[in-house]
């Protein structure tokens, strides 16, 4: 990833949350907080105003909730991924949130250090799943979407194309898979291409649905790194 800072916008309530995330998410450790909101209802405004790299969104707020934000933002091209904060017992919001297109969600307890590896992930395309609840999350998710149809079965990826899908279950973005797998870029984006052509998938959350649910990847898994 580039130099320059991770441009993050912050949406949260609570103005003690806000004032703690920004304290982590500070231009020292390679972040800028561009803007605070304390409602969804300005994300959409906000995101174009300030074109930040990630927007970090509370789940539960009055009016315009996380989950209808994150919806908003993603039938807008090119909007910025979405990074969801919750408490322990979100589940079922976070699992809307996921199906409305957030690129991952993390605890509000979780460690400074993990928010920041987060948001960066984000940043350079990946996903994050915070293994703490991704189980029961995942279970919410699936009530709330149609069952994989027959065709939807991992025998129709490459060896490649499954190695590739197990990474982005761990979270890993194009490059660091790259990395990993001592591939091009461009090579790694083809075949993401592929895997969400063959699988009739809408995004990277549903290819790390699928990957969970094959068995690729599993709750509580140790995130990679290349």
């Amino acid at each position: 990833m580039s130099a320059d800072p991770v441009r993050v916008l912050v949406v949260d309530d609570q103005e003690v949350v806000r004032t703690g995330v920004r304290g982590i998410l500070r231009e020292r450790y390679g972040f800028t907080v561009v803007d605070e909101l304390a409602s969804g209802a300005d994300v959409v405004a906000a995101v174009e105003r300030t074109a930040p790299d990630v927007v970090v969104m509370d789940v539960r707020m009055p009016g315009i909730d996380g989950v209808a934000a994150t919806r908003a933002l993603a039938e807008r091209p090119g909007a910025p991924p979405v990074l969801v904060l919750t408490t322990f017992d979100d589940d079922h919001a976070l699992a809307g949130s996921l199906r409305a297109g957030a690129a991952g969600f993390l605890l509000k307890g979780a460690p400074a250090e993990e928010l920041q590896r987060a948001v960066r992930t984000l940043a350079d395309g990946g996903a994050w799943l915070d293994p703490a609840v991704t189980a029961r999350v995942l279970d919410g998710y699936r009530a709330g979407v149609p069952p994989a149809s027959p065709g939807e079965q991992v025998d129709r990826l490459t060896p490649r194309e499954k190695e590739v899908l197990a990474l982005v279950g761990a979270g890993l973005s194009n490059a660091e898979i790259a990395a990993t797998l001592v591939l091009g870029e461009g090579t790694v984006t083809t075949h993401v291409g592929h895997i969400f052509t063959k699988l009739h998938l809408r995004d990277r959350a549903a290819a790390v649905i699928f990957a969970f649910d094959h068995g690729m990847v599993r709750p509580g898994d140790p995130r990679p790194h290349a």
